[in-house]
């Protein structure tokens, strides 16, 4: 299993390998070794779709006797034609019937001797993802995702503690909840309910170590949401979309939110949840963003104090509202606001751990690190995602009390408290 992209389609591609491993394959992590490969595919950006195409082509070079599925936003968004032009067997979209098919296509096409599917870089059983919603109603001007991921659809409490219990029988520690939209979670149902009725019924009802909720937006930060963070096994990590801190720009986006309701959301965050940790998504260059309009962005930024910003370049998607905005930016205006917003979000994500500087936090130890001397080093998350690095030992899978320290790579170093910094 190969994938590009999102959390959401780690979420899809774990899905899709239990669904291999139950029909009898050997899901194995070396692409030499396989006769069968699955890439789940990404197109939030035309970047993303150039990643896609080049993929299944190295595949079906690197291995033409395999046999090639095809599945994710790619196909949705460029056409199921597209993929099979560049060399898939199968392809399919991003739904729940999509996976079963594909499972059922490589049934067919393997015999049982041979049945042996690459797995690409999976979190293994320390993490788990775990799809609680897909779609989107929303029709923001510069986004893709309601064409390739379809109309809101979400997945019972019944079913998402399920999946929930699966995990943590499998041995994850922590379990990251994904979805296209988690915000409208709940709202498609015959009695709407809400993201925390489906958060408190994953606390309730499983023995998750570590809960995350991976993305929400401003108007999804209720009092009912935050008054479960007093449960320690919920992460103080909020991913809270921003996209532009400009009020004229987040319009035209067609986003849900103010500028200034963004920044009481992320004060609230704080007040009810220690230590956190927000994160959050920018474009850079979005048609008729002024240099006023993104020095507000920056601004914001520096306000809210992110502890990480993922950047993007605005990127033209046909079939979006976007792409028949006047005021297009030039691309070199682009790649220099893209410069100063990744130096931005740089420079806040050092202070952020910076801050961590001397304090104790519970880290849940991954698979180790291999170093170009051919040593081990141990690797991990704190609470607020911040990434630990130490010693090797045997670590994985772990929890325990660590002492932050220095800044280091895109991390901490960290000690075991009592041993030396």
């Amino acid at each position: 299993m190969l994938t590009l992209g999102c959390k959401l389609n780690l979420a899809d591609s774990e899905e899709i390998s239990r669904g291999l491993r139950e029909a009898g394959f050997d899901v194995v992590d070396s692409v030499c070794d396989a006769d069968a490969y699955v890439i789940n595919t990404c197109s939030v950006t035309h970047v993303a779709d150039r990643k896609s195409r080049k993929l299944i082509r190295s595949i079906k070079r690197m291995a033409p006797g395999a046999s090639v599925a095809v599945t994710g936003c790619f196909p949705q968004s460029a056409g199921f034609d597209a993929a099979r032009e560049l060399g898939a067997d199968f392809v399919s979209g991003t739904r729940d019937a999509d996976k079963a098919a594909l499972v059922e296509f490589l049934a067919a096409v393997r015999e049982p001797a041979s049945r042996r599917v690459t797995e690409g870089a999976q979190s293994g059983d320390t993490r788990a993802f775990i799809k609680a919603q897909e779609g989107c109603n929303d029709v923001c001007a510069f986004c893709i995702v309601p064409r390739t991921r379809g109309r809101e659809e979400s997945r019972t409490v019944d079913r998402v503690v399920a999946e929930v219990d699966r995990a943590v029988e499998a041995g994850a520690r922590e379990v990251v909840i994904t979805g296209t939209q988690l915000g409208a979670w709940g709202r498609d149902f015959d009695v709407p309910l809400k993201p925390h009725d489906l958060i408190s019924g994953i606390l309730e009802r499983t023995e998750v170590a570590r809960l995350r909720f991976s993305s929400l937006q401003p108007q999804d930060i209720s009092p009912e949401l935050l008054g479960l963070w007093s449960d320690p096994r919920l992460m103080p990590h909020f991913h809270l979309a921003l996209q532009s801190g400009s009020e004229s720009t987040l319009r035209a986006m067609r986003r849900r939110y103010t500028a200034s309701a963004f920044i009481e959301a992320a004060a609230r965050i704080r007040a009810a949840v220690p230590s956190v940790a927000i994160t959050t998504d920018v474009i850079a260059g979005f048609p008729g963003e002024s240099e006023a309009d993104f020095k507000d962005t920056l601004n914001l930024c520096r306000e809210v104090a992110f502890a990480r910003i993922h950047a993007f370049p605005y990127s033209p998607r046909s079939r979006t509202g976007a792409v028949r905005l006047s005021g297009q930016v030039a691309p070199d205006v682009m790649k220099e606001r893209m410069a100063r917003l990744l130096t931005e979000g740089e420079a806040l994500a050092r202070t952020f751990r910076e801050q961590q500087a001397g304090s104790v936090r519970p880290v849940l130890w991954e698979r180790p690190r291999q170093l170009s001397d051919g040593q081990q080093q141990a690797f991990g998350h704190t609470d607020n995602y911040v990434a630990v690095y130490a010693d090797a030992r045997q670590m994985q899978h772990r929890i325990t009390p660590v002492q932050l320290g220095a800044v280091y790579d895109d991390g901490v170093w960290g000690s075991i408290p009592g041993e030396a910094l």
